[in-house]
């Protein structure tokens, strides 16, 4: 570590219990510092750096498990659990899945959150947040250059994922992670439908570098209407491909039909 970084895991400055471990490593993980699936260091190390005792770690990692923000692995350390996929459950992510209104309605929420959000980083994002977002729009350009589709829409939810922790609002972080998960999982629509339209990666890369411009300009305004008109697009892209994937459908029974009278 050098000099000019930050320990996370820094030295319990009062009375050294174990409450006070977990509520560092529970503001890391609500912050969003800490993530789902991220390793803690081991247990000798974390009670060096805590300067606690190897048993107070342990009935705080312990507490941890219990809340279920945590989770042992047998031979393989302490990890954050999968907190975010919490949000929603299974039978309501399901029951999301099955229904088409609720595409709509996911859209329309993501406008309203992604333009407060874009409008809330272009005032809030810090040096080190600008750093964040100009590093993963760089990867989306050569992802977009080379042509590597995975790679684009990788960043496509990281660059969304970056934006709304330099809102520096806890809710809004985790109900969009929340949005994020239940996307890249495909429950509404698959997001390669939306790419492969004509013209439809160029138009997302320069919607995607408008937010991007808005926020490093500090422009609230101008980075809520550029959020707004991504999602108003994603939308209209969905609603396109579902149309034309219905006509195909049509046709098709159509000239099954035929043959089968013929």
């Amino acid at each position: 570590m050098t000099e000019d970084q930050i320990d996370l895991y820094a030295r319990i400055s009062h009375s050294r219990t174990a409450d006070e471990v977990v509520q560092q490593i529970e503001l890391l993980i609500l912050e969003g510092i800490l993530r789902d699936g991220d390793r803690l260091p081991g247990e000798r190390e974390l009670s060096k750096r805590f300067d606690v005792s190897r048993p107070i770690l342990r009935e705080a990692l312990k507490e941890l498990e219990t809340r279920g923000l945590v989770e042992s692995r047998h031979g393989g350390g302490t990890f954050v659990a999968d907190v975010v996929g919490e949000v929603f459950s299974k039978p309501l992510i399901e029951l999301i899945g099955r229904h088409h209104k609720a595409t709509q309605d996911y859209l329309e929420y993501r406008r309203e959150l992604e333009g407060l959000t874009a409008e809330l980083a272009a005032t809030r994002a810090t040096d080190f947040d600008r750093d964040i977002l100009t590093r993963i729009i760089e990867r989306m350009r050569t992802a977009h250059s080379s042509g590597d589709f995975n790679d684009e829409l990788t960043s496509d939810v990281e660059l969304h994922q970056a934006i709304g922790e330099s809102a520096h609002n806890i809710i809004l972080m985790h109900t969009l992670r929340a949005c994020y998960r239940l996307l890249t999982q495909g429950i509404f629509f698959h997001r390669n439908s939306v790419f492969d339209a004509p013209g439809a990666r160029d138009r997302l890369l320069a919607q995607h570098e408008a937010i991007y411009d808005a926020i490093m300009a500090g422009d609230p305004k101008a980075a809520k209407a550029a959020a707004q008109s991504h999602i108003d697009f994603v939308a209209a892209s969905t609603r396109e491909a579902e149309r034309t994937g219905e006509w195909a459908r049509i046709a098709r029974l159509r000239l099954q039909q035929r043959d089968q009278a013929g």
